[in-house]
């Protein structure tokens, strides 16, 4: 397929990119209306909907929240930062009404309610880069969801899974290359066979990437980015909030 045959969605998805320096333009009330009724069309689990958004605007509030993620100054500054969370408290009323007892913190409704709100945030975002916005998803808030929570007064059953910034991009952003789409493809089994290779390859795109991007140049190749990040961020109070909010009980 040659690029003049794409869609415009598909051309809109190659283009994206995380946008953390926003004008200081509001985004008109009507329009961000209209930005998540569109993202609530998303596909859910059995119509289960286990999401919920919660719209930061006090500032102190955000100041709290930008610390907990680590300093990330676009979260006070954006011009909308929201939370989004995992949210089975709707289901647990719903079970109640029908006489089927409470959620009992089965593992199997916590990945439900998660790939919902996946699916949400992705569709929230691509229906913001469609009129010219810009954002980026916040993982931070989940080094103290304590904090997160108590701030925003979740309650039981709704866990914030990240946040999200948006607004108006200040300035033009540039797309990483992405993985080949053979490292990803696979047919019928999945093949590892080539993996140290497809991954040194991949490890000369992103370098040559980071070289050569207008802004925040750096030495790093996407091993050395993503084993960093992972073996740094294991965020060990992960597992006794989460069942402290209700969910991973079973």
């Amino acid at each position: 397929m040659t690029a003049e045959k794409y869609s415009a969605v598909m051309a809109l998805q190659r283009a994206h990119c995380s946008v953390r320096k926003y004008r200081d333009e509001p985004i008109d009330e009507a329009l961000l209306t209209s930005l998540l009724k569109s993202a609530q069309c998303a596909a859910s689990t059995s119509f289960n909907q286990g999401y919920s958004i919660v719209r930061v605007t006090d500032p102190d509030a955000r100041e709290k929240i930008a610390a907990a993620a680590g300093g990330q100054q676009w979260v006070i500054d954006a011009p909308e930062f929201f939370v989004i969370c995992a949210d089975l408290l709707r289901s647990d009323h719903a079970c109640r009404m029908n006489n089927l007892g409470e959620i009992e913190g089965y593992t199997e409704h916590f990945i439900s309610a998660i790939s919902d709100t996946a699916i949400f945030a992705q569709n929230l975002a691509l229906a913001a880069e469609s009129v010219g916005l810009g954002g980026v998803f916040i993982g931070g808030i989940r080094n103290d969801p304590r904090l997160i929570a108590d701030t925003l007064a979740l309650p039981r059953l709704v866990f914030p899974a990240f946040g999200f910034c948006l607004g108006w991009p200040a300035e033009p952003c540039e797309t990483k290359p992405r993985l080949p789409l053979e490292v990803i493809l696979h047919v019928d089994r999945y093949d590892a066979g080539d993996i140290d290779e497809q991954l040194r390859r991949y490890d000369e795109t992103i370098a040559d990437y980071y070289r050569s991007r207008s802004e925040n140049r750096k030495q790093s190749t996407w091993t050395e980015q993503v084993a960093g990040a992972l073996q740094k961020k294991t965020r060990d109070h992960m597992l006794d909030f989460m069942r402290g909010q209700g969910f991973l009980l079973k």
